[in-house]
């Protein structure tokens, strides 16, 4: 029992490393405003566990409060996470090219619209070996990276919010 216990915290917690190098400790809520500020797996964990326990996001969503806004958005910065985690090699291999699935499926993620398309693809092909450092880069690093490649572009740069 003990070895499931400590699989599942660590399955749950790997995610949730790639998400600490964001600052999204807990997306809003009372845990968000406790934690804000800290960085770490264990404020993000804190945060969120608070969020659950207390079930104030819907109040915080539904009000404008608590960290939360309504304006609509849903930001999957896990799911991004996830996605960069599980196709690192291939995502790497599109990003040399400036194109493919993978690419296609990563920009997506991030909420490109069809006209800045070309120039996302473009700016990964030419800081490729910016984003992706070494063959056994980390997610977080990954992310950290494409976030900074993307806040030097203009026009692209306010898709780093979904990172």
């Amino acid at each position: 029992m003990k070895k499931l216990m400590a699989a599942l915290s660590l399955v749950a917690a790997l995610p949730t490393a790639a998400l600490a190098a964001n600052d999204n400790v807990g997306g809003c809520g009372v845990g968000s405003l406790i934690f804000k500020g800290q960085s770490g797996v264990v404020p993000q964990i804190l945060a969120v566990t608070t969020n659950g326990s207390l079930g104030n996001q819907t109040f915080g969503i539904t009000t404008g409060t608590l960290g939360c806004s309504q304006d609509g958005v849903v930001h999957s910065n896990m799911k991004t996470a996830m996605f960069i985690d599980g196709n690192k090699d291939q995502l790497a291999r599109d990003m040399s090219v400036g194109s493919g699935e993978t690419l296609a499926s990563l920009s997506h993620l991030l909420g490109v619209e069809t006209q800045d398309q070309a120039a996302f693809n473009r700016l990964t092909k030419d800081n490729v070996a910016r984003i992706f450092t070494t063959d056994s880069v980390a997610t977080e690093q990954v992310i950290l990276s494409l976030r900074e490649v993307l806040a030097t572009d203009a026009t692209l740069s306010h898709y780093q919010a979904a990172l």
